[in-house]
């Protein structure tokens, strides 16, 4: 049996509709489950609640081959490491418990040279935590989100602006959510592989938000600008959105991590290993919720 958490979440509902062409049993932890579509309920086993709740997790595990787990955010959080902290537990002890065999978890690229990232920093103790306990795992390591400017449809609409702490020419890389979805599903699907490893998943182009601003430009036929602002400045509009200091402070930290170079393309960096583009994206995803 496959476990998946955050099924209506970004990439878990991805994972999710993968893992569901295949033979395998599927259970899901989901804290509402009238939010997954009817079709889907019908043909999953529900264990209702969050995967932070350890009687949640064991039930949810109890006769599981693999999981998929991804933290899910909490802008409101008074720690991140603590935040972070509290959904690893359950999984290492259910672990344990139920004789789990493979784990497939979100975490993000840069593990063992980014230090003091935030999020990012306390994501690499879930690693650490997880393989402690000597189950196979597979750790997705992502860059930047390309989905992370979905949180800007607004602005980029109505005024053809976009906003963040990093310097304009700066380039990182990317890639798309459903690429790490295809990557996560195929692993759990795949009853072959042991052992404990990273696994980059990395789009084809090293951009800077200058050259993102010229491509969507370019798709939405409509001038969009990108303009730097100061980490401050980025950390008091989140706390005036209520988001907790920590948390706020915890993104502030990602994005100067992303202007040191954390998604650098260096000497032995991945390459490429996600197929979706920018420009793809941006034609499929951003192009749509824009208008």
């Amino acid at each position: 049996m496959i476990v998946v958490t955050t099924p209506t979440g970004r990439i878990g509902r991805h994972v999710l509709g993968h893992v569901l062409d295949g033979a395998e049993k599927v259970r899901v932890i989901v804290r509402d489950p009238e939010r997954l579509p009817a079709p889907v309920r019908e043909r999953v086993d529900v264990v209702r609640g969050s995967h932070d709740d350890p009687g949640v997790v064991a039930e949810a595990l109890a006769g599981a081959g693999s999981v998929f787990w991804l933290i899910p955010p909490n802008p409101r959080a008074q720690s991140v490491q603590d935040h972070v902290i509290d959904f690893v537990r359950p999984l290492c002890t259910a672990i344990g418990d139920h004789g789990v065999e493979r784990v497939v978890a979100v975490s993000t690229l840069g593990r063992g040279i980014t230090r003091n990232a935030g999020l990012v920093s306390a994501t690499y103790a879930m690693d650490d935590l997880i393989e402690s306990t000597g189950v196979h795992y597979r750790s997705l390591c992502p860059p930047a989100f390309m989905e992370n400017l979905l949180s800007q449809v607004e602005t980029i609409r109505s005024r053809g602006t976009f906003f963040a702490p990093i310097s304009a020419d700066r380039r990182f890389l990317t890639c798309a959510v459903r690429d790490i979805a295809a990557t996560a599903a195929a692993l759990l699907l795949d009853g072959s592989w042991t052992g404990q490893d990273s696994v980059p998943i990395v789009g084809p182009d090293l951009l800077s938000y200058e050259e993102m601003a010229q491509i969507m430009t370019e798709v939405l036929q409509r001038p969009v600008r990108f303009q730097q602002i100061s980490g401050e400045a980025f950390t008091a509009a989140l706390r005036r959105a209520g988001v907790s200091e920590a948390w706020a402070g915890g993104g502030a930290a990602i994005m100067a991590a992303t202007d040191r170079g954390t998604y650098v393309a260096e000497a032995g960096s991945p390459g490429p290993t996600a197929p979706t583009s920018f420009r793809q994206w941006c034609e499929e995803v951003l192009e749509p919720a824009v208008g």
